[in-house]
Parts: structure tokens; sequence; C-alpha cells
């Protein structure tokens, strides 16, 4: 394996050879590889942890570039506006106007039913600082949108980003979180001080 693996037919990518190239020459420079269970199915939130250091976000993105994934994020109407619009829709971007739309949790919902296949990516730590708990938007997206949870580890120990299995959310948030939270560790971390493996004891 070449450690660049292609996505499934059903999950949503987009037709770009050059951002497979450009993120596959990236991780190749930095030694990194994906691993895993790449998720055939449309529409689910993906989650992506530890997330203790702005490097996370460079290597997520030539992941993102190298598996050719089609993903959004949403965005406050007035930040895709200007000459930086087009760049950031073209990557994903979606405006929302939280005035109108009431709740960012709910936004994400609608932009999910109103799509026949959708990714989702959010970093559920919401903080490059040490936490707890997490944020549950992610928890609660899931389970309003009636999809699934796909865990991405960004593992520094080891130089790869690993795809975990697909999980359904119930209303049980801290039973959920005891499936999802192990398959993360501190030593995968940039900065190791930063991620908290515990789990929260409120509900």
């Amino acid at each position: 394996m070449s450690g660049f693996p292609y996505l499934p037919p059903e999950t949503p990518q987009v037709k770009s050879w050059w951002r497979r190239g450009f993120g596959q020459l990236v991780l190749r420079l930095f030694r990194w590889r994906i691993e895993g269970n790449l998720p055939n199915i449309r529409k689910f939130v993906l989650i992506v942890a530890p997330h203790t250091s702005n490097w996370d976000f460079i290597i997520g993105f030539m992941v993102y570039l190298a598996l050719k994934l089609e993903t959004i994020w949403l965005a406050k109407h007035t930040a895709l506006r200007g000459p930086l619009g087009p760049l950031g829709r073209y990557f994903g971007g979606v405006a929302i106007d939280r005035a109108r739309a009431g709740n960012v949790v709910q936004a994400y919902i609608d932009e999910f039913a109103k799509r026949d296949r959708m990714v989702l990516t959010l970093t559920p730590e919401g903080t490059r600082s040490r936490v707890s708990d997490w944020k549950r938007g992610f928890h609660h997206v899931a389970r309003g949108a009636g999809v699934p949870i796909v865990p991405v580890a960004l593992d520094f120990s080891r130089r790869r980003a690993v795809f975990g299995a697909p999980i359904f959310p119930t209303d049980d948030y801290l039973a959920d979180l005891a499936r999802i939270k192990p398959f993360f560790t501190s030593e995968m971390a940039k900065d190791p001080s930063k991620y908290d493996e515990s789990m929260p004891t409120n509900s």
C-alpha cells in the first residue's frame, strides 16, 4: 500500500488531480501517510483530533487534498465576501447568516438535509488548549442529521492520519464519547501536554 489510498466511490470527493498530487507531495516531504477505514458512505461528520498545534491544520489540509475529499465548513456570511470569498467557497466554505439561521448546529443539520452527499469536518476540542471535555456540537449535528461520526487521528508520533470506523450517535453523549475518545491518545498530539485523555464526569 502506498500510504495514499483512494476514497471509496460513495464518499464525497472532487475531480481534481492537482489536489491529490500536491497533497501527496507535501505529505511525502514530511514522511506522513494515510491509514485506516476510509468510509464508503455519502454523509457523515468527520472529527479530527488531537488538536494542539497550528501544524494540525497544515497536515489535515494536506490529507484533505491528497484524498480529494469534498467537505464543507460553515462561515459567517461576511467572511466569504471580498477577494478571498471565492477561494474559501472553492475549498468548501458555505456562508451562513447566523441571525437568520438561529444557531450553527441547526444550520449544519439543515445543510445535511439539503444535500445528497456531504462531509462536515470539525475539531471537537474547539481549541488548541488543554480541555477535559469536547464541544458537543459534533454530536448534536450528527444526531440531528441522522449521520455517523467518523474519527480521524493526526498521529504525529508515527506521522500518520488514521481513519476510524463510523460510529452512529445515540441519545447518550457520554456513552458515545466513551466509544470515540479512546481512538485518540496524548502521544499522538504534536504537543502531548495539551491533550487530555480523561472523560468528563458531567452529563
